[in-house]
């Protein structure tokens, strides 16, 4: 197929890829009449950290505020636009939209513009491609320093999910293998930018002088941290101690922590590997890193969406195919789990080019959206709340060990206050009930379900981190239909998850009840008929 084809079924097998074999209920399984088909999904924090969605309350979970939800939801006044097919940004009559940074923009004086003919390269310094989640994070006037209020002058930090990657080069997209001149122009166009925007003239316009800018790639130096740093299945060639990860991929979307920090969720990333035929070699097909990878996306045989694996023998593409070919018992002389080292939340400093970038295990590893913090209260723990973009995967919840401290708001050092509130807490998956009811299920080795689930052998609470897919499988968490972004209302606290596809859900469903389903209140759209 041509690349345009080959990008569009890529995006579509990572959205609507269904790795969830597990059978547990799907949320239309559980509700019937409790929401309006055209109400949205809400998730509001109630008591001891309870949590409601829509009209389902979900108890046991620590952290949060008491009392109903309060309805003071402003109201948007201006005309809604037209609906039109035409490929063009439309705004309402008032409003102006205008490119600040696109793809190929230089981040420093000493890149030359981007030309746009396929020829360019050096995207170390330049706009990645396919801008996702961003976030703002003010500067004080003279540019020196974090000033929270600081709306003349601040720092975009963007996501760079994918690639249109056809329009990358002079001759579009060599097939395998891949010349490692297209390969090195592809790899760091994912990841994320730093860079200093300034309002000139009433328009924002980046500062390409600015000490701020910079890019991060799926080649950036990170460290594990985390209850899972270290762990048996984190070791890799690049780092035999486990304690090292290198790069961030098919970043989506984000999160600002109440320190000041960025957070960025690792998405699709199980595309972006090959694995061959080395079943026997993982143990035979029931073997935990046999059932590990099919529930990850990454069953025997699966390509990989760029082919950078076949780009050379260097170890930056080697990375990419993660078939087990090494005789070692642990994995240090192969990438058989560089798998394992994505699927976070990853923290950075947009302020400190040398504060260390961390991917936080505590988390949890799945298709990461975002994560959203919940209304800090001084004294007690605070709620990260989270979805797993994928088809028929679920909602977690986080809660830190440590109760939240006005101080650290302002901190001296805001990747270390990261540590004190993300490196320890408690993991939680969504479980519904038939009665209106749920719950919040922690994720913990000590769980029964968990620790005799026979699908999967936990070795240990690492491992229920690093599989947190298998350990909502072994509780019986509640599929929904592709959990993304959430959002948190800064007045009620309510917080918000939008459930944004299930090509399996059908007007007139055809086949058995775990392949189609029909619509109903809590889940009123089909995605496909016409």
């Amino acid at each position: 197929m041509n690349a345009t084809t080959r990008n569009e079924q890529h995006a579509l097998d990572a959205s609507e890829e269904d790795c969830n074999t597990s059978g547990n209920p799907s949320l239309n399984d559980i509700i019937d009449a409790r929401l309006s088909r055209r109400n949205v999904l809400r998730v509001g924090m109630g008591s001891a950290g309870a949590a409601l969605l829509g009209t389902l309350s979900l108890s046991a979970c620590g952290g949060g505020s008491d009392g109903p939800a309060v309805d003071n939801a402003l109201r948007l006044n201006f005309t809604p636009v037209a609906k039109s097919t035409a490929d063009v940004v439309t705004v309402p009559t008032g409003y102006t939209a205008t490119p600040i940074y696109a793809l190929g923009d230089p981040l420093n004086a000493s890149t030359p513009a981007y030309k746009n003919d396929g020829t360019d390269t050096d995207f170390e310094n330049r706009a990645g491609d396919h801008h996702d989640g961003m976030e703002y994070f003010g500067l004080n006037a003279a540019g020196t320093a974090r000033d929270v209020a600081g709306s003349e002058r601040g720092l975009l930090v963007m996501n760079h999910e994918a690639l249109t990657d056809q329009f990358l080069h002079a001759g579009g997209v060599t097939p395998n293998p891949r010349p490692a001149a297209e390969a090195d122009k592809e790899i760091p166009a994912h990841g994320v930018s730093v860079v200093e925007v300034r309002k000139v003239g009433g328009k924002f316009a980046t500062q390409t002088t600015s000490a701020f800018n910079r890019r991060v790639t799926p080649l950036t130096p990170m460290q594990i941290n985390g209850p899972a740093r270290g762990n048996a299945l984190m070791k890799t060639k690049y780092s035999p101690a486990g304690t090292d990860a290198r790069g961030t991929i098919n970043n989506c979307g984000t999160g600002y922590t109440p320190w000041g920090t960025f957070l960025t969720g690792e998405e699709n990333w199980a595309g972006y590997f090959r694995r061959g035929d080395d079943e026997a070699a993982r143990g035979g097909a029931t073997s935990r890193a046999n059932v590990s990878l099919a529930r990850n996306g990454r069953a025997k045989n699966s390509s990989s969406r760029h082919g950078w694996e076949t780009a050379g023998t260097a170890d930056k593409y080697a990375r990419f195919d993660i078939t087990q070919t090494g005789a070692s018992t642990d994995g240090t002389d192969d990438y058989r789990n560089e798998l394992n080292t994505f699927g976070y939340i990853v923290e950075m400093d947009p302020y400190d080019k040398n504060a260390a970038i961390r991917k936080r295990t505590a988390l949890g590893r799945f298709v990461h959206e975002s994560a959203a913090f919940g209304k800090l209260a001084a004294g007690k723990p605070l709620a990260a709340y989270m979805g797993d973009d994928n088809r028929g995967d679920y909602i977690y919840k986080f809660v830190s060990a440590a109760n939240w401290d006005a101080a650290d708001a302002n901190p001296a050092n805001r990747i270390t206050t990261g540590d004190k509130y993300l490196d320890n807490g408690k993991l939680y998956v969504a479980k519904f009930n038939a009665d209106g009811t749920g719950q919040w299920i922690e994720l913990n080795i000590a769980n029964t379900a968990i620790a005799s689930f026979s699908t999967y052998r936990f070795a240990d609470q690492g491992d229920v981190l690093i599989n947190a897919r298998l350990a909502g499988d072994a509780v019986g968490a509640t599929r929904m239909d592709r959990p993304e972004w959430t959002a948190v209302s800064p007045i009620s606290g309510e917080i918000y998850v939008a459930l944004t596809n299930n090509a399996n859900r059908k007007l007139e469903p055809v086949g058995s009840a775990t392949s189609q389903q029909g619509v109903d209140a809590a889940n009123p759209r089909t995605y496909n008929d016409a």
